[in-house]
């Protein structure tokens, strides 16, 4: 993996910069666009290859789930989407863990503590999100949208979102190389991915498990509200309702309970 704290300054994610230092599939091809209105658009072409990435410096309309509004401040943020194109029979709704486990192991490096993960698709720092995961399933093809906020100061930040907002500068104080981030983190995508080609999310789980930021939170999703417990071999979210009983949800937003 990419030493980050060997890297002495600031650098953009610029084809230049980044594709000097890619070591592995992922990101061949590159396709950068200084703006543009949602990188998850920029890929939908079929005939890119597997690993494709497109990144920019800032989108004019990008989304995250349930249609909601992706705001950026130009020149802060990592924000790409991968081109994945998984086995036929693949449960690939798992893929949002599978990347959020390496945005988060990304974010370990940077940050120096350990990033959490609030199922199916945010990571945490200090309970604040600072990045987000967004995929779109298209005839075979999957396109994993990441957004990781890094440089933006506190009063950049989004106010009034459901979880509170954060970046890597809020939580280390300092900006960040986000071009020295982007590769090393699609090296932790590219190794992740294949584990869960390799086994499914078997390999991943206990290290998922560890960096769960809900379990034991009274929660309400998809109808149904309780406390978690945590993730099932699937992938999906253990919540055990009052009367005892433990429902399997697949998706939905989570909302958590106040006590």
């Amino acid at each position: 993996m990419t030493t980050l704290v060997s890297i002495p300054h600031e650098r953009p994610p610029t084809p230049a910069v980044v594709e000097p230092l890619l070591r592995g599939r992922f990101g061949v091809p590159y396709l950068w666009h200084a703006e543009c209105g949602s990188t998850q658009d920029v890929l939908r072409d079929t005939a890119l290859p597997e690993g494709a990435v497109a990144a920019t410096d800032h989108q004019t309309a990008g989304r995250g789930r349930e249609a909601r509004r992706w705001v950026d401040e130009a020149g802060t943020a990592l924000l790409f989407s991968l081109l994945l194109r998984p086995p036929p029979a693949a449960p690939v709704a798992q893929l949002s863990l599978v990347c959020a486990l390496a945005v988060a192991e990304t974010v370990d490096e940077a940050a120096g503590r350990a990033a959490a993960i609030k199922w199916p698709n945010d990571v945490l720092v200090d309970g604040g999100k600072v990045a987000g995961i967004l995929l779109e399933a298209r005839e075979g093809d999957v396109l994993c949208g990441i957004g990781l906020n890094v440089s933006q100061a506190e009063a950049a930040l989004p106010a009034g979102t459901r979880a509170p907002a954060g970046s890597l500068r809020t939580a280390t104080g300092r900006k960040h190389d986000r071009a020295g981030l982007l590769v090393e983190l699609l090296e932790r995508l590219e190794a992740r991915y294949d584990a869960w080609l390799a086994s499914g999310l078997t390999a991943l789980l206990p290290e998922l498990e560890r960096r769960d930021a809900l379990r034991g939170r009274a929660v309400a999703v998809g109808g149904v509200s309780g406390v978690a417990t945590g993730m099932a071999a699937d992938g999906r979210l253990r919540v055990a309702r009052a009367d005892g009983t433990v429902l399997l949800v697949a998706s939905g937003e989570v909302v958590e309970v106040p006590g």
